[in-house]
Formats: C-alpha cells, structure tokens, sequence
C-alpha cells in the first residue's frame, strides 16, 4: 500500500505500538490521525479528569511524533462520518487502528469496517492493548474463564510477545494536511475540571515505569495495600490511555525480576498478577457483555437494593462518618485517582452497608477516574457488590473500621484528607465516635448507618434470592 492512515486511539503512544508499527512497515506514507470524537464532549460515561489527561497525553503524542518528522492531523467529529472522507482527502487506501474490547466500540468498529469497505478503503484492526485476547485464553472445555486462579495461570503457560520497537525517523518531507485545534481543557466543552490530574503522556509513562522497576516493584506485596504509602506504579491511567504499551510493561517487569532477589521476585509475581486481573475483566467484558447492563450472575438482578438518595451523597460527597471511606471519596473527587485497596472499601461500603445498586457507584467512578476503563471498573465493582466472578462471592463484607486499622494504622491517609479528625489519636482516627465530645466539637458527620446492623441486612437480602424469597 502507498498511504495508510493510523488512526489513534488508546494507544497514544510512538513506542511498542503493533498498529503503528505495521503501518509503517507495510506503506509507503503513514498519517498520523487522532479524531476528538463527539463522544468525548457528551458520552454517557464522560468524565473532566480522564478528558484532561487524554487532553495531555494528544499533546505529547503530537510533540513526540513531531520530532520524529510526523504532523498529526487532527479532526473533530464522528469518525464513522469522517474515515471515508479523510481517505479520499489523503489517497490512503486503508486505515489501521489497535483494536477496542468494549462491546460499544467492537459495534462501532463493525459498522466502520462496512462503510469503509462500501467506499473502496480498507480498515485493519490489530491486537494490542493486551497481551491475551478473549479468545485466546479458554478452559480446557475451550470456553472462557469465570475465575481469576485458573485463568491466571493458564495465562502464565504462553510466552509474552517482545515490545514493538519505537517509530523511527521519517525519511523526506511529510505530508501538510490541516488540522483542526483540540480544546485546551475540558472546561471548553462544557465539563468543568475540578481535579488536579496526574502528567499524561508517554514520556511520562516511561518515566513511572523506570522509577517503579527501580525499587518500589519489590516491595509492591507489602506496599500495596497501604494507601499512605508510595508503593504502586501509578501506571494506570497510561494503560487505559495507551500513553504505554503492556509488552513494554512486562519486559521491563522481566528484567527487574531478574535482578531480584527470591523475596523480591515475590513483589514482581504480585505486581504481573495486577495486570492479568486487567486483561481477566476484559475477557469477562467481551465474553459476557451482559455485565454491561446487570449483574454477571443473572439471578442477582433481583437484588432489593435501597434508592436512599441521602446516603448515596453522603458516600459520593466524603461524609459517610467512616473516616477511611471519607478520605478515600474526598481523595478521589479531587485527584481523579483512588488507591486500589480504597476502591475496594469504599465499593463494598455503598453495596454493602448503604444496600445501594453497584451500577450508581460503577458510574460514578467513570465520571471521577482518571483511569475510569468499562472493563476493570465494572468487574471491581461486581467483585465487591457479590454480583459478579468472585469466587466467595456475597458473604465477603468488609468492616470499614478494621479495613482502615489495618491498612491505615497511623491514620496517616484519613489525616490528610480529613482534617476534621487531625486532633484524634491513633486508637480514635477510624473510629471516632467514641469520643462523643470530641466528634462534636471536630464538626465530622455522625455515622449514616451503624455497619453492624447493616451487615445483617445484606446478608438477609442475598439469602432471600438465594432461596427464591426475592
């Protein structure tokens, strides 16, 4: 082929990218395009912080590409309309992307393979977003896997792919097509930025990864869990933006292990089994997309779930009375991130002390992540409402007290974010009702529901489907 258009997508990157990569190695011109969709200004799951750091990471890429002699077009609008015009504007014969496993995506990606094709243009999809793909990881039965061990270590038995080297230096003049200007934050479009977003962009990305491979990934089994301390890769948002690729991820993984001694290695599998978790929900999410709509155990759609409109702002807003759920949502509403042991607190806290439907917190988090992705977000959040894969499923429900004693012990975290209780001694920080005078002169929330008596109304309320009373 002459001219091939690489459309950008989530992969927002110059290095270890199989589209880019192919498109180079098959064409003669290769054009740079990004399309800011419609969807990213009105999307059912739209947030300012993940639209701020796409924001970013386009400009990077935009740099990046540059200094290798690219121009990155790009264009506003629907990229079902504007593909087969952009074709004919350039003379390429063909578009290549990285393929989208969201079943949204996967429809839009069919209905513009058929448009393409009907006007005389090819479109070509590649794997690179994961290192497995839906299909690719089965049971011995060659069906997909509904539990995290067993699809972790059939995983484990295939070789992973070496990273795709970077984009190398265009030869010659490159091409003067126009582009059109991207909003320079979300505020443009009408969705006001209150968080302050981590840097995006794929320098950025391999900077996190070379500090986190340095150190940190060997104590990343002790260090994970406590969310006062720096002991995460902060990689996610890259990974679901593709400012980074999951092979370069690996390799790098790889060579620190390696290095490492055996109580370190251990730190490394902790760390590759965060990242098959990843790709498990994707699996999860293309082999039963019913998840998109309900419970992936059907039968807890019956679920009498509480409409409390009160509670539901106390735990969005950060003033449940449970410090270590407080802290986490006032974290979350103001840096677009959120501890991924927190995720789980704050998940279980709403599902299963409030009795509220997993969907209101699932969508809430898309609209405040940074790293909001369909996949991992709604099997996080299934995981700890019951509904979905987990093996122990319904009966797994956390005491927010003792979530925060044990993984917060000094309070560190909830000082920093509740400052209310930054006069309450350590014995006191998670659980400061009981010192009644102090609390009401702190001005902290009472607690909204008392997790003793809600435990027992949750379990009653999985009994009553399980036994067909529902």
């Amino acid at each position: 082929m002459k001219t091939v258009i690489h459309w950008f997508r989530r992969d927002l990157r110059v290095s270890d990218n199989v589209a880019l990569t192919e498109a180079v190695r098959r064409a003669e011109h290769v054009i740079p395009l990004f399309i800011f969709e419609d969807a990213f200004r009105s999307g059912p799951d739209v947030g300012a912080a993940r639209l701020a750091f796409l924001l970013q990471s386009v400009e990077s890429l935009r740099k990046n590409l540059a200094e290798l002699g690219y121009s990155l077009v790009v264009r506003n609008g629907k990229s079902s309309d504007l593909l087969p015009k952009l074709c004919a504007e350039f003379g390429a014969q063909a578009v290549f992307a990285n393929k989208r496993y969201e079943p949204y995506a996967q429809r839009r990606d069919e209905q513009i393979a058929g448009i393409l094709l009907q006007a005389g243009f090819g479109f070509e999809l590649f794997k690179d977003a994961v290192v497995w793909e839906e299909q690719e990881v089965l049971t011995q039965a060659g069906k997909p896997f509904t539990v995290f061990t067993p699809y972790s270590r059939a995983w484990k038995t295939h070789a992973i792919p070496a990273a795709k080297p970077r984009l190398g230096r265009r030869e010659g003049r490159g091409h003067s097509f126009p582009s059109d200007p991207l909003p320079a934050s979300p505020n443009e479009v009408g969705l006001p930025l209150t968080q302050t977003v981590p840097p995006g962009g794929e320098r950025a990305a391999l900077e996190l990864l070379r500090r986190f491979m340095a150190g940190p990934v060997y104590d990343y089994g002790a260090n994970r869990n406590f969310p006062a301390v720096d002991g995460t890769s902060g990689l996610s948002p890259h990974l679901r933006a593709g400012t980074i690729g999951i092979r370069t991820i690996l390799a790098e993984l790889n060579r620190a292990r390696a290095q490492a001694t055996p109580a370190q290695a251990s730190g490394c599998d902790v760390f590759q089994s965060e990242l098959i978790w990843r790709e498990f929900y994707l699996q999860v999410l293309h082999n039963f997309p019913h998840v998109t709509k309900g419970a992936f155990r059907p039968e807890y759609d019956r679920l009498a779930w509480s409409d409390n409109q009160a509670h539901f702002a106390a735990w969005c807003e950060g003033r449940t009375g449970y410090p270590i759920v407080d802290a986490a949502m006032r974290c979350l509403n103001a840096t677009g991130t959120m501890h991924n042991r927190l995720r789980m607190i704050v998940a279980m806290f709403l599902t299963k002390d409030l009795l509220i439907h997993w969907q209101w917190g699932e969508r809430y988090f898309m609209k405040q992540l940074v790293d909001g992705d369909m996949a991992a977000n709604n099997g996080g959040w299934q995981w700890s409402a019951g509904t979905g894969t987990d093996a122990a499923p319904y009966f797994r429900i956390f005491n927010p007290v003792s979530q925060g004693e044990k993984f917060d012990p000094e309070g560190k975290f909830v000082r920093q974010w509740v400052p209310e209780l930054a006069g309450f001694a350590d014995d006191l920080i998670h659980q400061p009702w009981e010192n009644p005078l102090l609390l009401a002169r702190s001005k902290y929330p009472a607690r909204v529901v008392l997790h003793e008596e809600q435990r027992g109304k949750c379990l009653a309320m999985f009994k009553a489907v399980k036994t067909g009373a529902a």
